[in-house]
């Protein structure tokens, strides 16, 4: 499923390719044909895909942090909606139910992957404040171990708020260690570092194809390639899966 994904993206991020080099016409026919024989033969794989989503679902209500337990079940309750949609529109692209209005259905469907994805986004954004929050108590418990006192930055020392034109520096500082406590966090967990990847790529798939955001199809064949390549290294290293 992971390269079929990959290999359609990457025929659209071709023929967005072409399209710009001038390309013969007959060549970009054939690349976006095969796109579309890809496209479909995704659709009939994930024929199953809604109960699947739906036994992921009923095992995250069960998670015992309530913040987890409804950014991991909504999202898996999109994605069966999502596939359900899916479902239908392959029914109609197929022939097996040609009155199906594939526009519409492809627009549902789109809605409900938007909303899975900004569900598990939020998932991520918690996940990492949760670490850069225990990885702060860490390093204060290490700070009071060694008998290091407090640091200017807090007493009003050199650039601190009781100094004259300080506090814009000082606010500057602040923002610029919580960013790189926010890269240390993310290298030390690839598990969270690749969801975050993934999830922020294949963002921009709803965003375009709702009209919220339009990238172009170059922008999307890229961020939908990227993410298949992601989703790949995690089924060869299971490791880098984020759980639960």
């Amino acid at each position: 499923m992971g390269k079929l994904r990959a290999a359609q993206y990457a025929c659209s991020l071709l023929g967005h390719a072409l399209q710009r080099h001038g390309a013969s016409p007959e060549l970009q026919k054939q690349i976006r044909q095969l796109e579309g024989h890809l496209s479909l033969g995704r659709k009939l794989l994930r024929l199953g895909n809604s109960a699947d989503a739906l036994e992921s679902a009923k095992r995250a209500v069960h998670l015992s942090d309530v913040v987890l337990r409804f950014c991991i079940t909504v999202s898996h309750l999109n994605r069966a909606l999502y596939f359900a949609c899916d479902n239908v529109l392959w029914a109609g692209k197929s022939g097996l139910a040609p009155r199906v209005d594939q526009e519409k259905w492809a627009q549902r469907s789109f809605r409900y992957y938007l909303f899975s994805l900004i569900m598990n986004l939020s998932r991520d954004a918690y996940e990492i404040r949760l670490l850069m929050e225990q990885e702060t108590s860490a390093h204060s418990r290490r700070m009071k171990i060694s008998g290091v006192g407090v640091s200017g930055l807090e007493t009003g020392g050199p650039g601190g708020p009781g100094t004259p034109g300080g506090c814009l520096p000082q606010l500057a500082l602040k923002f610029r260690l919580r960013i790189l406590l926010l890269a240390r966090v993310l290298r030390d967990h690839p598990p969270l570092l690749l969801d975050v990847l993934r999830n922020a790529c294949d963002l921009f798939i709803p965003l375009d194809k709702l009209g919220l955001w339009r990238c172009g199809p170059g922008i999307v064949g890229l961020c939908g390639l990227i993410s298949s390549v992601l989703s790949i290294l995690t089924l060869i290293c299971p490791w880098l899966r984020l759980k639960p």
